[in-house]
Protein backbone atom coordinates (compact mmCIF):
# COMPACT_ATOMS: atom_id res chain seq x y z
CA UNK A 1 0.00 0.00 0.00
CA UNK A 2 0.83 3.51 -0.47
CA UNK A 3 3.27 4.84 3.05
CA UNK A 4 0.05 7.32 3.36
CA UNK A 5 -3.22 4.54 3.61
CA UNK A 6 -4.28 2.01 5.60
CA UNK A 7 -6.89 -0.66 5.35
CA UNK A 8 -9.38 -1.47 7.95
CA UNK A 9 -12.39 -3.68 8.62
CA UNK A 10 -15.04 -2.58 11.63
CA UNK A 11 -16.44 -5.34 12.75
CA UNK A 12 -20.12 -4.17 14.60
CA UNK A 13 -22.75 -6.58 15.75
CA UNK A 14 -25.36 -5.85 12.81
CA UNK A 15 -22.76 -5.49 9.96
CA UNK A 16 -19.06 -5.19 9.23
CA UNK A 17 -17.24 -2.58 6.82
CA UNK A 18 -14.20 -2.42 5.32
CA UNK A 19 -12.44 0.73 4.16
CA UNK A 20 -9.52 2.29 2.92
CA UNK A 21 -8.08 5.40 3.50
CA UNK A 22 -5.74 8.13 4.80
CA UNK A 23 -5.16 11.42 7.10
CA UNK A 24 -6.68 14.37 4.74
CA UNK A 25 -5.88 18.39 6.57
CA UNK A 26 -6.71 19.34 9.70
CA UNK A 27 -6.88 15.87 11.06
CA UNK A 28 -9.55 14.45 8.98
CA UNK A 29 -9.96 11.43 6.66
CA UNK A 30 -9.48 11.11 3.21
CA UNK A 31 -11.86 7.39 2.16
CA UNK A 32 -10.09 6.01 -0.79
CA UNK A 33 -12.78 2.86 -0.83
CA UNK A 34 -15.80 1.65 1.71
CA UNK A 35 -17.87 -1.16 1.82
CA UNK A 36 -20.33 -2.41 4.02
CA UNK A 37 -22.57 -5.70 4.29
CA UNK A 38 -25.07 -6.90 6.97
CA UNK A 39 -24.63 -10.50 8.81
CA UNK A 40 -25.82 -12.41 11.58
CA UNK A 41 -23.79 -10.41 14.23
CA UNK A 42 -22.65 -11.50 17.95
CA UNK A 43 -24.34 -11.26 21.22
CA UNK A 44 -22.69 -13.17 24.78
CA UNK A 45 -19.20 -13.56 23.32
CA UNK A 46 -20.25 -15.42 20.28
CA UNK A 47 -20.45 -15.08 16.44
CA UNK A 48 -24.16 -16.42 15.82
CA UNK A 49 -23.74 -17.72 12.57
CA UNK A 50 -19.63 -17.75 11.60
CA UNK A 51 -20.59 -18.72 7.61
CA UNK A 52 -22.49 -15.49 7.91
CA UNK A 53 -19.29 -13.35 9.44
CA UNK A 54 -17.42 -15.29 7.00
CA UNK A 55 -19.20 -14.04 3.55
CA UNK A 56 -19.57 -10.57 5.04
CA UNK A 57 -15.89 -9.94 5.48
CA UNK A 58 -14.81 -11.97 2.42
CA UNK A 59 -17.70 -9.31 0.46
CA UNK A 60 -16.52 -6.08 1.88
CA UNK A 61 -12.74 -6.98 1.76
CA UNK A 62 -12.94 -7.95 -1.58
CA UNK A 63 -14.70 -5.36 -2.70
CA UNK A 64 -12.96 -2.89 -1.12
CA UNK A 65 -9.77 -3.54 -1.62
CA UNK A 66 -10.73 -3.62 -5.39
CA UNK A 67 -12.28 -0.71 -5.47
CA UNK A 68 -9.13 1.58 -3.87
CA UNK A 69 -7.09 0.54 -7.12
CA UNK A 70 -4.02 0.10 -4.57
CA UNK A 71 -1.85 -3.24 -3.03
CA UNK A 72 -3.17 -3.65 0.41
CA UNK A 73 -1.20 -6.57 2.73
CA UNK A 74 -1.79 -5.39 5.73
CA UNK A 75 -5.45 -5.05 7.53
CA UNK A 76 -6.40 -3.59 10.67
CA UNK A 77 -9.07 -5.44 12.73
CA UNK A 78 -11.62 -3.42 15.01
CA UNK A 79 -12.14 -5.75 18.11
CA UNK A 80 -15.62 -5.57 19.37
CA UNK A 81 -15.56 -5.60 23.47
CA UNK A 82 -17.32 -9.05 23.10
CA UNK A 83 -14.33 -10.68 22.45
CA UNK A 84 -11.68 -8.00 24.67
CA UNK A 85 -10.96 -8.53 28.30
CA UNK A 86 -9.56 -5.49 29.74
CA UNK A 87 -6.89 -5.71 32.52
CA UNK A 88 -5.17 -3.16 34.80
CA UNK A 89 -1.65 -3.62 35.78
CA UNK A 90 1.49 -1.96 37.01
CA UNK A 91 5.24 -2.23 36.72
CA UNK A 92 7.74 -0.48 38.80
CA UNK A 93 11.19 0.48 37.92
CA UNK A 94 13.92 1.98 40.36
CA UNK A 95 17.32 3.75 39.79
CA UNK A 96 20.14 4.01 41.96
CA UNK A 97 20.26 7.85 41.55
CA UNK A 98 18.06 10.46 39.41
CA UNK A 99 18.02 9.46 35.92
CA UNK A 100 16.36 10.52 32.88
CA UNK A 101 14.05 8.83 31.68
CA UNK A 102 14.32 6.64 27.75
CA UNK A 103 12.48 5.01 25.73
CA UNK A 104 14.08 1.60 26.38
CA UNK A 105 12.92 2.62 30.57
CA UNK A 106 9.38 2.40 29.64
CA UNK A 107 9.42 -0.35 27.46
CA UNK A 108 10.75 -2.46 30.40
CA UNK A 109 8.54 -0.92 33.32
CA UNK A 110 5.61 -2.06 30.73
CA UNK A 111 6.83 -5.13 30.17
CA UNK A 112 7.03 -5.75 34.13
CA UNK A 113 3.23 -4.57 33.97
CA UNK A 114 2.21 -7.34 31.60
CA UNK A 115 -0.30 -9.84 33.08
CA UNK A 116 -0.53 -13.67 31.98
CA UNK A 117 -2.69 -14.71 28.97
CA UNK A 118 -5.82 -16.21 30.38
CA UNK A 119 -7.29 -19.42 28.68
CA UNK A 120 -8.51 -18.95 25.20
CA UNK A 121 -7.37 -15.43 25.61
CA UNK A 122 -4.09 -13.86 24.42
CA UNK A 123 -2.62 -10.03 24.60
CA UNK A 124 -3.67 -8.06 21.35
CA UNK A 125 -2.48 -4.48 22.93
CA UNK A 126 -1.32 -2.43 25.70
CA UNK A 127 -1.92 1.57 26.18
CA UNK A 128 -0.89 3.76 29.55
CA UNK A 129 -3.39 4.87 31.89
CA UNK A 130 -0.71 7.24 33.34
CA UNK A 131 3.01 6.96 34.34
CA UNK A 132 3.84 7.99 37.90
CA UNK A 133 7.22 9.84 38.87
CA UNK A 134 9.05 9.79 42.35
CA UNK A 135 7.83 13.12 42.93
CA UNK A 136 4.20 11.85 42.37
CA UNK A 137 3.97 13.43 39.32
CA UNK A 138 1.22 11.45 36.83
CA UNK A 139 2.57 11.74 32.82
CA UNK A 140 1.44 10.11 29.73
CA UNK A 141 4.85 10.05 28.05
CA UNK A 142 7.62 10.49 30.99
CA UNK A 143 10.25 9.77 28.38
CA UNK A 144 12.94 12.72 29.12
CA UNK A 145 11.74 13.48 32.66
CA UNK A 146 14.08 12.71 35.10
CA UNK A 147 13.38 10.49 38.60
CA UNK A 148 14.30 8.24 40.59
CA UNK A 149 11.65 5.56 39.96
CA UNK A 150 9.16 4.85 37.76
CA UNK A 151 5.56 3.29 37.80
CA UNK A 152 3.50 2.52 35.07
CA UNK A 153 -0.27 1.91 35.41
CA UNK A 154 -1.33 0.35 32.12
CA UNK A 155 -4.28 -1.09 30.21
CA UNK A 156 -3.69 -4.31 28.64
CA UNK A 157 -6.12 -6.27 26.20
CA UNK A 158 -6.66 -9.84 26.12
CA UNK A 159 -8.41 -11.05 22.80
CA UNK A 160 -10.53 -14.10 22.66
CA UNK A 161 -7.87 -16.83 20.95
CA UNK A 162 -11.13 -18.74 18.97
CA UNK A 163 -12.23 -15.09 17.60
CA UNK A 164 -9.08 -14.04 15.95
CA UNK A 165 -8.85 -17.56 14.39
CA UNK A 166 -12.42 -16.81 12.73
CA UNK A 167 -10.93 -13.43 11.70
CA UNK A 168 -7.97 -15.06 10.07
CA UNK A 169 -9.67 -18.01 8.58
CA UNK A 170 -11.85 -15.34 6.55
CA UNK A 171 -8.69 -13.54 5.58
CA UNK A 172 -7.78 -16.65 4.19
CA UNK A 173 -8.76 -16.00 0.37
CA UNK A 174 -6.85 -12.94 0.16
CA UNK A 175 -3.05 -14.38 -0.03
CA UNK A 176 -1.46 -11.68 -0.28
CA UNK A 177 -2.74 -9.81 2.99
CA UNK A 178 -0.31 -10.80 4.81
CA UNK A 179 -0.27 -8.83 7.90
CA UNK A 180 -3.32 -9.02 10.33
CA UNK A 181 -3.28 -6.25 13.59
CA UNK A 182 -5.87 -5.99 16.26
CA UNK A 183 -6.97 -3.03 17.97
CA UNK A 184 -9.27 -3.10 20.83
CA UNK A 185 -12.31 -0.97 19.43
CA UNK A 186 -13.57 0.32 22.55
CA UNK A 187 -9.86 1.44 23.16
CA UNK A 188 -9.60 3.03 19.76
CA UNK A 189 -13.05 4.86 20.31
CA UNK A 190 -12.01 6.58 23.35
CA UNK A 191 -8.76 8.08 22.80
CA UNK A 192 -10.17 9.28 19.18
CA UNK A 193 -13.80 10.33 20.20
CA UNK A 194 -12.98 11.93 23.82
CA UNK A 195 -10.30 14.81 24.10
CA UNK A 196 -7.36 13.64 26.13
CA UNK A 197 -8.18 16.65 29.14
CA UNK A 198 -11.00 14.39 29.60
CA UNK A 199 -9.79 11.44 29.44
CA UNK A 200 -7.01 12.37 32.54
CA UNK A 201 -10.18 12.76 34.81
CA UNK A 202 -11.47 9.50 33.79
CA UNK A 203 -14.88 9.41 31.47
CA UNK A 204 -16.90 7.06 31.08
CA UNK A 205 -18.18 6.12 27.61
CA UNK A 206 -21.82 4.40 26.01
CA UNK A 207 -21.29 2.35 22.69
CA UNK A 208 -24.90 1.32 22.09
CA UNK A 209 -24.66 -1.06 19.08
CA UNK A 210 -27.99 -3.22 17.35
CA UNK A 211 -27.20 -6.61 19.21
CA UNK A 212 -24.43 -5.84 21.46
CA UNK A 213 -23.06 -2.40 23.68
CA UNK A 214 -20.67 -1.87 25.52
CA UNK A 215 -19.85 0.76 28.66
CA UNK A 216 -16.31 1.75 29.15
CA UNK A 217 -14.00 4.28 31.37
CA UNK A 218 -11.35 5.86 29.77
CA UNK A 219 -8.45 7.17 31.53
CA UNK A 220 -4.94 8.40 30.22
CA UNK A 221 -4.40 6.69 27.00
CA UNK A 222 -6.10 3.34 28.19
CA UNK A 223 -9.10 1.90 29.58
CA UNK A 224 -9.70 1.40 33.50
CA UNK A 225 -12.65 -0.93 32.96
CA UNK A 226 -15.14 -2.10 30.04
CA UNK A 227 -17.89 -4.25 30.04
CA UNK A 228 -19.99 -5.64 26.93
CA UNK A 229 -23.63 -6.45 27.10
CA UNK A 230 -26.04 -7.92 24.59
CA UNK A 231 -28.78 -5.46 25.03
CA UNK A 232 -29.05 -3.06 21.83
CA UNK A 233 -31.96 -1.27 19.48
CA UNK A 234 -32.22 -4.43 18.02
CA UNK A 235 -33.32 -6.15 21.53
CA UNK A 236 -36.22 -3.17 21.42
CA UNK A 237 -37.30 -3.95 18.02
CA UNK A 238 -37.73 -7.40 19.13
CA UNK A 239 -39.88 -6.55 22.21
CA UNK A 240 -41.86 -4.39 20.23
CA UNK A 241 -42.66 -6.94 18.12
CA UNK A 242 -43.49 -9.80 20.86
CA UNK A 243 -45.93 -7.25 22.33
CA UNK A 244 -47.99 -6.27 19.32
CA UNK A 245 -47.57 -9.52 18.04
CA UNK A 246 -45.88 -8.23 14.23
CA UNK A 247 -42.83 -9.42 12.14
CA UNK A 248 -39.75 -7.80 13.20
CA UNK A 249 -39.24 -6.33 10.28
CA UNK A 250 -42.26 -4.16 10.59
CA UNK A 251 -41.12 -3.11 14.26
CA UNK A 252 -37.62 -2.46 13.31
CA UNK A 253 -39.52 0.69 10.84
CA UNK A 254 -41.66 1.44 13.75
CA UNK A 255 -38.73 2.56 15.86
CA UNK A 256 -37.41 5.85 13.82
CA UNK A 257 -40.92 6.65 13.23
CA UNK A 258 -42.01 7.51 17.29
CA UNK A 259 -40.43 10.19 19.17
CA UNK A 260 -40.07 9.95 22.93
CA UNK A 261 -39.58 13.67 23.72
CA UNK A 262 -43.76 14.14 21.39
CA UNK A 263 -46.83 15.28 22.66
CA UNK A 264 -49.18 14.27 19.90
CA UNK A 265 -53.07 14.19 20.23
CA UNK A 266 -54.28 11.25 22.02
CA UNK A 267 -55.37 10.15 18.76
CA UNK A 268 -52.28 10.02 16.99
CA UNK A 269 -51.37 6.68 15.39
CA UNK A 270 -48.38 5.35 13.55
CA UNK A 271 -48.62 3.42 10.05
CA UNK A 272 -46.76 0.84 8.03
CA UNK A 273 -47.31 -1.20 5.55
CA UNK A 274 -45.49 -4.27 4.51
CA UNK A 275 -45.89 -6.93 2.20
CA UNK A 276 -49.47 -5.72 1.11
CA UNK A 277 -50.63 -5.34 4.96
CA UNK A 278 -51.02 -2.21 6.86
CA UNK A 279 -49.82 -2.17 10.36
CA UNK A 280 -51.29 0.66 12.62
CA UNK A 281 -51.16 1.45 16.66
CA UNK A 282 -51.54 3.69 19.04
CA UNK A 283 -48.16 6.11 19.13
CA UNK A 284 -48.52 6.67 22.81
CA UNK A 285 -48.68 2.88 22.80
CA UNK A 286 -45.21 2.27 20.45
CA UNK A 287 -43.63 4.81 22.82
CA UNK A 288 -44.15 3.18 25.95
CA UNK A 289 -42.87 -0.21 24.87
CA UNK A 290 -40.29 1.30 23.75
CA UNK A 291 -39.66 3.12 26.44
CA UNK A 292 -39.39 -0.17 28.52
CA UNK A 293 -36.79 -1.80 25.95
CA UNK A 294 -34.56 1.24 26.59
CA UNK A 295 -34.95 1.22 30.48
CA UNK A 296 -33.22 -2.54 29.69
CA UNK A 297 -30.12 -0.95 28.34
CA UNK A 298 -30.32 1.65 31.30
CA UNK A 299 -30.60 -1.23 33.70
CA UNK A 300 -27.12 -2.48 32.08
CA UNK A 301 -25.46 0.58 32.05
CA UNK A 302 -26.55 0.57 35.96
CA UNK A 303 -25.04 -2.35 36.73
CA UNK A 304 -21.76 -1.47 34.77
CA UNK A 305 -21.76 1.83 36.72
CA UNK A 306 -22.11 -0.05 40.18
CA UNK A 307 -19.09 -2.70 39.15
CA UNK A 308 -16.50 0.12 38.71
CA UNK A 309 -16.62 1.42 42.11
CA UNK A 310 -12.45 2.84 42.08
CA UNK A 311 -13.25 6.60 41.00
CA UNK A 312 -16.37 8.43 41.69
CA UNK A 313 -18.20 9.24 38.29
CA UNK A 314 -20.46 11.64 40.14
CA UNK A 315 -21.57 14.35 37.82
CA UNK A 316 -19.26 13.78 34.99
CA UNK A 317 -20.87 13.58 31.80
CA UNK A 318 -22.40 10.41 30.07
CA UNK A 319 -20.49 9.69 26.42
CA UNK A 320 -22.71 7.75 24.29
CA UNK A 321 -22.13 7.25 20.52
CA UNK A 322 -22.91 3.65 18.40
CA UNK A 323 -25.87 3.18 15.93
CA UNK A 324 -28.30 2.71 18.43
CA UNK A 325 -28.22 6.49 19.69
CA UNK A 326 -30.11 7.89 17.10
CA UNK A 327 -32.32 4.90 15.94
CA UNK A 328 -35.23 5.60 18.27
CA UNK A 329 -35.59 9.87 18.59
CA UNK A 330 -35.31 11.34 21.87
CA UNK A 331 -33.06 8.35 23.40
CA UNK A 332 -30.48 10.44 24.53
CA UNK A 333 -32.96 11.95 26.54
CA UNK A 334 -34.56 9.48 27.86
CA UNK A 335 -30.67 8.27 28.82
CA UNK A 336 -30.03 11.27 30.43
CA UNK A 337 -33.65 11.07 32.63
CA UNK A 338 -33.43 7.28 33.18
CA UNK A 339 -29.62 7.17 35.10
CA UNK A 340 -29.72 10.44 36.61
CA UNK A 341 -26.80 12.46 34.94
CA UNK A 342 -25.98 14.25 32.06
CA UNK A 343 -25.81 12.68 28.14
CA UNK A 344 -23.79 13.90 25.49
CA UNK A 345 -23.68 12.39 22.10
CA UNK A 346 -20.29 12.33 20.19
CA UNK A 347 -19.47 11.19 16.96
CA UNK A 348 -16.63 11.48 14.39
CA UNK A 349 -15.66 15.63 13.47
CA UNK A 350 -15.57 14.68 10.11
CA UNK A 351 -17.37 16.32 7.48
CA UNK A 352 -20.56 13.44 5.33
CA UNK A 353 -19.44 11.30 8.48
CA UNK A 354 -20.34 12.97 11.75
CA UNK A 355 -22.99 10.11 12.75
CA UNK A 356 -22.85 7.82 15.83
CA UNK A 357 -23.14 5.10 13.56
CA UNK A 358 -19.26 6.21 11.82
CA UNK A 359 -17.79 6.16 15.31
CA UNK A 360 -15.97 2.78 15.71
CA UNK A 361 -15.02 2.92 11.80
CA UNK A 362 -13.04 6.08 11.93
CA UNK A 363 -11.59 5.76 15.39
CA UNK A 364 -10.50 2.43 14.33
CA UNK A 365 -8.79 4.33 10.82
CA UNK A 366 -7.68 6.86 13.44
CA UNK A 367 -5.92 4.43 15.57
CA UNK A 368 -3.85 2.48 12.26
CA UNK A 369 -3.10 5.96 11.25
CA UNK A 370 -1.24 6.31 14.52
CA UNK A 371 0.57 2.89 14.34
CA UNK A 372 1.25 3.58 10.29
Amino acid sequence: MRNKSVAVLDIRSSEVTAAVGERGVNNTFIIKSKYSCAYDGYADGELLDIDSFNSAVRSVVSDTVAASGERVDRFFIGVPDEFVKTRVAEGVLAFASPARIRKGDIATVRRQSRPRDEGGYSVIDVSPVCYILSDKRRVIDPEGCVTDSLRAKMSWFLGRDAFEECVRNAFRPFPAITSLRLIPSALAQANYLIEPHVRDGCAALLDMGYISSTYSIACGNGLVFSQPFSVGTGHIALLLAEELKIPFEVASQFLPLVNLNAKEKLTSRQEIKHDGKVYGFSTSDLRDIIREGLDGVCEMVEECMQTYSERDMTGKPLYVTGEGIKAIRGTAEHLSNRLVCAVEVIAPRVPYYDKPKFSSLFSLLNAALGER
